[in-house]
């Protein structure tokens, strides 16, 4: 997965679990693309601290993933929903059973990550 996108998600699912300072920041330089200089001088820190908040956050964050595995979790549901989705435009227009049964598989799949 391409670090940016990586590193949204995990935000996305652990980040309320960062400080409100760490949280500013990692949102500053991942999600708005600000550069550390920029926030370095926003935040009257050193590029050096910027930098190091970051590493640290990121850290954290797959520290996180790494027990919960929330990410990874999502992920592989929508991935089996996409395939649901397509065995269900097939047998729209065949009427085959051995779908239905496919069908079934991938819900159980489903159901079991829950």
């Amino acid at each position: 997965m391409e670090k940016i996108v990586k590193q949204a998600l995990y935000y996305d699912f652990y980040g309320e679990l960062l400080t409100e300072h760490q949280k500013q920041i990692y949102e500053d330089v991942v999600l708005n693309d600000y550069s550390l200089s920029e926030i370095a001088q926003d935040r009257g820190i050193s590029r050096q601290g910027v930098h190091d908040l970051i590493k640290r956050c990121n850290k954290i964050l797959e520290e996180y993933e790494a027990k919960l595995k929330l990410v990874e979790k999502f992920l592989h549901t929508k991935k089996v929903a996409k395939q649901i989705n397509q065995l269900l435009e097939e047998y729209k227009g065949s009427r085959e059973e051995h779908l239905l049964d496919q069908i079934q598989g991938l819900v159980a799949e489903i159901q079991k990550d829950l």
